[in-house]
């Protein structure tokens, strides 16, 4: 059984989806977020601030280099820009069907205005920066994805419904 591998943006819904689709297919579900943070014993927030985000797209590389042979059969949810590295879209692909959740500037930042976790979105005008980040970040979503699945005006079980029914 084939991995389903959640990608996009921040806050386009990767980690929700992901544990909803563990309940609904009854797999497991693997955060490289998650398990990043695990591996360090700081949150990525932390490790943006102490080591800068070339060091952590370093351990994103390694997560899934960890996860390639060990895993099948399960959901794997992973950062926004873990798909961004040519190496990691290879390895996504290798990893199992690999669904874009795409959503609109607009739907993210409603979504994430309040969160000031978020080390990517802090400064004036978090829409620009979203906007911005989303333009350049698109073509390497689409290219690491098989599915891409439009999420704005969406509930969760339609998008639910929509992976389900195009997993192979």
């Amino acid at each position: 059984m084939e991995n389903v591998i959640l990608i996009g943006f921040m806050g386009c819904g990767k980690t929700t989806v992901g544990l909803r689709l563990s309940y609904r297919l009854r797999r497991t579900v693997i955060d490289t977020d998650k398990e990043i943070e695990r591996e360090e014993k700081r949150t990525i927030s932390d490790i943006f601030a102490a080591d800068g985000e070339a060091y952590f797209r370093d351990r994103e590389t390694d997560c899934l280099k960890k996860l390639s042979g060990n895993t099948a059969g399960q959901i794997i949810s992973v950062g926004g820009g873990l798909p961004l590295r040519e190496e990691n879209r290879r390895l996504l692909h290798e990893l199992g069907q690999v669904f874009y959740l795409r959503a609109k500037g607009e739907t993210i930042y409603e979504r994430l205005k309040d969160d000031n976790t978020r080390p990517l979105l802090q400064g004036d005008d978090p829409l620009t920066k979203i906007r911005t980040l989303l333009d350049e970040r698109d073509p390497y979503y689409r290219e690491a994805a098989d599915v891409v699945i439009a999420v704005d005006g969406k509930s969760f079980e339609q998008i639910l419904d929509e992976i389900e029914e195009k997993v192979k």
